[in-house]
């Protein structure tokens, strides 16, 4: 196994109130800690960020979010602070990563948020362990979109991500191209449909994250092995629509209708698979409408947080009875 860095940034996410841990599953798994009120009996909120992301995905909302609930957000095996050393990046894998998550530091069922490839990785994790999920807000997630005409730089992109030896190719040549802030701006550029919204401090953040990374083994590896593992699902379209039409849990899918890598004709027809899903279309939003547009995602996804205590309030009160 490879030993990790021997030093790293400690608490990125602390000027938004969150408090860096780390936790062994099987090695270190980073995650943040945003508090929330100690009187709180609400399930606790789990962030889950996308492909090529990490923690600092959700500071634009999490402060908000803690003030009525304990929010958590942490950083899958190949991501964020979290170096992979030897495990498997695959969203399958991480699936059952979040699974233990859960289990070994919060102990009970939470409501899962999931942002692109996060939002498949809560979603495969409801389908298996339903008992650990609450409730599941998916922003912008990874979805299958048969017959619709996709990005072409995105479907160039990941096209070659998908081959093996060039995908490693391509990924080498970029990371080593461009200095890191180049390399956070391309991605505010492809993620928002507004760049200009972007947040200065998050995108400093990011660009330090981005320096740390690099201090890795083999970090080009870590994200093709996440990245050709989501296409995967995607491919294997009829058992990804499954999980979705049968999922009992609450469901809120927000998706901003600009997105570029998950066009929001995929979310409308992920919407008709199970129709009893709450759904918010956030216009000219991009694919992390939570950075670009914190108070539009707040503005859905608070209320329903309070529709899912109301329901477990009823459900208590009823049973007692």
């Amino acid at each position: 196994m490879t030993t990790p860095p021997s030093t790293k940034p400690v608490d990125l996410a602390s000027p938004w109130g969150g408090v860096g841990r780390t936790v062994d599953l099987d090695g270190p798994v980073h995650w943040v800690d945003f508090g929330g009120p100690e009187t709180s009996q609400a399930p606790p909120i789990v962030l889950v960020h996308g492909l090529g992301g990490s923690h600092l995905n959700w500071v634009g909302i999490a402060p908000a979010l803690a003030e009525h609930r304990r929010v958590v957000a942490l950083d899958l095996p190949g991501f964020g602070l979290t170096p992979a050393l030897g495990r498997d990046t695959s969203v399958n894998h991480n699936a059952a990563l979040l699974s233990r998550f859960i289990h070994e530091v919060l102990g009970g069922p939470v409501v899962l948020v999931g942002n692109s490839m996060g939002g498949m990785v809560s979603l495969l994790l409801a389908d298996r362990r339903p008992e650990q999920v609450a409730g599941l807000a998916l922003v912008d997630p990874a979805l299958p979109n048969p017959g619709a005409r996709p990005d072409p730089q995105v479907a160039a992109t990941f096209a070659m991500y998908a081959v093996p030896r060039v995908g490693e190719m391509v990924l080498t040549h970029y990371n080593t191209r461009f200095s890191d802030r180049q390399r956070v701006l391309g991605t505010v550029a492809l993620c928002f449909a507004d760049p200009s919204r972007a947040d200065e401090d998050v995108v400093a953040a990011g660009i330090e994250l981005a320096a740390w990374r690099r201090s890795l083994p083999d970090p080009e590896a870590e994200f093709l092995g996440a990245a050709r593992s989501l296409l995967r699902v995607l491919r294997g379209r009829r058992e990804y629509d499954r999980i979705m039409r049968d999922l009992r849990v609450p469901v809120l899918l927000i998706h901003g209708t600009s997105d570029r890598l998950v066009p929001v004709s995929a979310a409308r027809r992920a919407a008709r698979l199970n129709p009893t899903w709450r759904t918010a279309y956030l216009d000219g939003m991009g694919h992390t409408p939570q950075l670009e547009s914190p108070e539009d995602v707040l503005g859905h996804l608070e209320p329903w947080l309070e529709s899912l205590e109301s329901a477990e309030s009823t459900e208590s009160t009823e049973s007692r009875g």
